[in-house]
């Protein structure tokens, strides 16, 4: 952990984003040949694989990279093949009473949310890394 980092705390929001950045940046610098990650069922999403409604591991470590990049540079890139809308608007209802509520309150329903996505993605990008190991034979 660098020095910065035990200023903040483990519950720091950036000590959440720096986690996953770097989880990030050792995926990529591991993963030589996204290419083998190509149907290979991630390990929490097996059941939907076998169904063929899941990701593979190729889809995840683009998926990573792009929200590392989005989250780094701030700029959110418009997708029209992904239905944003309709997930806007339905997150939108389910919040609608959240958002008459304390600002407070709401701060740290997103701060604890977006700390909690951040954890998991940085999980993620170290399971896509030691899953592209175990398939080209070196261990941790």
């Amino acid at each position: 952990m660098q020095p910065a980092d035990t200023k903040l705390g483990r519950s720091c929001l950036m000590t959440a984003l720096r986690r996953y950045s770097a989880a990030v940046r050792d995926m990529e610098q591991t993963v030589l040949l996204p290419s083998l990650l190509r149907e290979v069922a991630a390990a929490d999403d097996a059941d939907q694989a076998q169904e063929g409604g899941g990701k593979d591991l190729y889809e995840h470590y683009l998926m990573l990279k792009a929200l590392r990049n989005t989250a780094e540079s701030g700029l959110v890139v418009s997708d029209d093949s992904k239905d944003l809308g309709h997930h806007h608007q339905s997150l939108s209802t389910t919040l609608e009473p959240l958002l008459e509520s304390d600002p407070e309150v709401l701060f740290h329903f997103h701060m604890h949310g977006i700390f909690s996505i951040m954890n998991s993605l940085a999980n993620k990008s170290q399971s896509v890394t030691s899953k592209y190991l175990e398939i080209i034979g070196v261990t941790n």
